[in-house]
């Protein structure tokens, strides 16, 4: 695929010209990660903006006792990284490939010039950061004032609405991503144990259906949530 190509199907450089995206294509280095591996630990972090064109990568912490808490699952289009001025949030994060993807990374030493020329670009750059700093303001009050049920299905909604889900039957919405029960914990913040006992409550109020590392939710909660 041709390079330029390659950068105008990003969500955040589709307001550039092609003229401009030659001269990101000059700022930009393109990175094949497999699945499973670290790109980042907060012990090994490095100033730099990063795209994700392709894959999926999941932003977690951990407590003093180890425990893993998942603060966000990113795919294509999304960007994260600290740059100058600029802060995504992910200084003190691990950040681990969940599937093969493709990363590019920003010239942190041109990057500034770039956009203080390109206003539109900036931005987009601005709704990026707006929509980062509203979505992580939901997660924190969910977290923190919910239920557990509640908690899951906010999730769950989350999910949906970052990576997509398909119709299926009775009225149920099937989120496009493998979900372990451990997985849906990090994200609560809560036990593997304690989220299997609330899945089969929520299966019970027909609010969800399960499958093996699948999520189902229905249509009319997808709504409301």
């Amino acid at each position: 695929m041709d390079r330029i190509q390659y950068l105008s199907q990003f969500n955040l450089l589709n307001a550039l010209s092609d003229e401009d995206l030659i001269e990101m294509d000059q700022l930009t280095s393109i990175t094949i990660i497999p699945k499973n591996t670290y790109i980042q630990t907060p012990e090994t972090f490095k100033e730099g903006l990063h795209f994700i064109k392709q894959g999926k990568v999941r932003l977690f912490k951990l407590n003093a006792d180890g425990k893993q808490f998942t603060s966000d699952i990113l795919c294509e289009g999304n960007v994260f990284g600290e740059m100058n001025r600029i802060s995504l949030g992910t200084r003190d994060h691990y950040i681990e490939t969940i599937e093969e993807s493709h990363i590019c990374s920003m010239n942190k030493d041109r990057f500034e010039s770039y956009l203080m020329q390109r206003p539109r670009f900036m931005m987009n750059m601005i709704q990026v950061l707006s929509d980062r700093v509203v979505g992580m303001s939901h997660l924190t009050q969910n977290l923190a004032l919910g239920s557990l049920h509640d908690k899951i299905l906010y999730v769950i909604k989350k999910l949906a609405d970052q990576l997509g889900y398909t119709d299926h039957e009775e009225g149920f919405l099937k989120i496009n991503y493998a979900l372990s029960h451990q997985e849906i914990a990090n994200l609560v913040g809560a036990t593997r144990e304690a989220v299997t006992v609330a899945l089969q409550e929520l299966v019970r109020a027909q609010l969800i259906q399960t499958g093996f590392k699948t999520i189902y939710l229905h249509r009319d909660q997808f709504e409301k949530l």
